[in-house]
């Protein structure tokens, strides 16, 4: 359904330290990368595609209210270790791994921010 999806970032080189660990953590791989853009994308297909960049109108990356991407998680330990890492490298917290039934029973979700404040949540839809 998606071609790709896009995420203004201030400086690509800062944002990598956070993305590349999480990234390859999901089982992702870099497609490109250079001082304006990065892209991933699973290794057995050349889309969807997650790309990182820097505002093509040169003005400042600003964050959308109630924009979110969810990347999707093979289970609930990985969305741990995804949520750990991105903490641990100048992530923010913004709802701790956890079931979220509102959603439904077996979604296991866990929320943060990158350096720019992009909304990212990182899931898990399957029964423990």
């Amino acid at each position: 359904m998606l071609s790709h999806t896009t995420l203004g970032v201030s400086d690509v080189q800062a944002a990598r330290r956070l993305y590349d660990p999480l990234m390859a953590r999901l089982g992702l791989e870099l497609k490109f990368a250079d001082t304006i853009w990065a892209g991933w994308k699973h290794p057995r297909a050349e889309r969807p595609l997650f790309i990182i960049t820097r505002p093509f109108d040169g003005g400042a990356a600003a964050v959308g209210n109630g924009h979110m991407i969810a990347l999707l998680a093979a289970s609930r330990a990985l969305v741990d270790e995804c949520h750990a890492l991105a903490l641990d490298h100048g992530g923010t917290d913004e709802g701790r791994p956890g079931l979220r039934p509102d959603y439904h029973a077996d979604y296991y979700g866990a929320y943060f921010r990158d350096l720019d404040g992009n909304k990212l949540c990182v899931c898990c839809h399957a029964g423990e």
